[in-house]
């Protein structure tokens, strides 16, 4: 059976207006999650994988300007108007989880009226702390009184309390030990096996290997490889992403050389061209996103991954 697009990306570009200078955080994005599916959203700190998920709930500052369209289940424009219902429907679990808290609310009075307000007996909410990881008997304290892991799962448990379709998780894990990674992870996926989407932005390559069904390798702006993530990590087609698999410790632990370029002068052509090796006079030339990866010189034939 095919499966149900749950979220459409077509065309997505984010800038932010600044007095002197314009950044370039998201350039030209598009990308279908399809019910049952976790996308890994991967990539260096500043590459635009956060802005991306602000853009699709409405949470960016004032001076940003968003072009293109995103389509919820079909029938919902998010850039059109479309966002009145949707904390029924998309889920947020933020990357800085002490300042998404309320400080003068405890835990279980935060987590009691996102219940309330979604239909769902406050009388839930020591399961829905538990499901996260989050020990009920902590609820009452308040955002002060958390620890940076105790945080990140409460926002995980508000998040996951109305039950969406589709999830954001925005580096869920920062600030937890492994095994709390791990059920972390294994909470997401276990989602997604339930017929839900979640969309995992993370700079943890082993955690999107773990779980993710698709990995969108971001640089600078762009996505420059999409392909399923089995066959990602076995033959990465962009050398960019080639370097941070090889950046693992357990395969080279070689960093890649040199440094992403300001997101306010972006480059013309291919933005990796000045740390890679197979750079040539083609990569002036920006190259166009065809099969898994923009790349002038991929790694993999693209008839071989097509």
């Amino acid at each position: 059976m095919t499966p149900t697009p749950r979220l459409t990306v077509d065309g997505l570009s984010v800038r932010f207006r600044l007095r002197t200078a314009t950044v370039h955080a998201v350039t030209d994005l598009s990308l279908t999650v399809h019910s049952g599916e976790l996308l890994a959203v991967v990539g260096e700190s500043g590459c635009g994988k956060s802005v991306l998920a602000h853009a699709l709930l409405g949470l960016l500052p004032g001076n940003a300007s968003v072009t293109g369209r995103a389509v919820l289940d079909g029938d919902t424009d998010l850039f059109a108007g479309g966002r009145r219902h949707l904390g029924r429907r998309v889920g947020l679990i933020p990357q800085s989880p002490t300042t998404a808290l309320n400080p003068v609310r405890s835990g279980r009075s935060l987590l009691e009226e996102t219940l309330r307000a979604h239909g769902r007996p406050r009388t839930d909410a020591d399961a829905v702390a538990t499901a996260a990881g989050f020990d009920p008997g902590d609820l009452d304290r308040y955002p002060h009184e958390l620890s940076g892991g105790m945080a990140q799962r409460l926002t995980t448990a508000l998040a996951l309390a109305p039950d969406p379709p589709l999830l954001i998780a925005d580096e869920p894990t920062t600030g937890l030990d492994r095994p709390l990674v791990d059920h972390t992870l294994d909470l997401l996926r276990a989602r997604c096996d339930a017929g839900n989407a979640v969309i995992l932005i993370t700079h943890d390559l082993t955690a999107a290997h773990r779980v993710a069904d698709t990995v969108a390798v971001m640089y600078a702006s762009r996505i420059v490889e999409h392909q399923p993530a089995e066959a990602l990590f076995a033959a990465p087609v962009h050398p960019y992403t080639a370097g941070l698999l090889d950046a693992l410790p357990d395969r080279a632990f070689r960093a890649i050389p040199g440094h992403p370029p300001m997101l306010t002068a972006l480059p013309s052509g291919c933005a990796f061209a000045p740390r890679c090796a197979r750079a040539t006079d083609a990569c002036t030339t920006l190259p166009a996103l065809t099969g898994p990866a923009r790349c002038h010189h991929p790694l993999v034939d693209r008839a071989a991954v097509a």
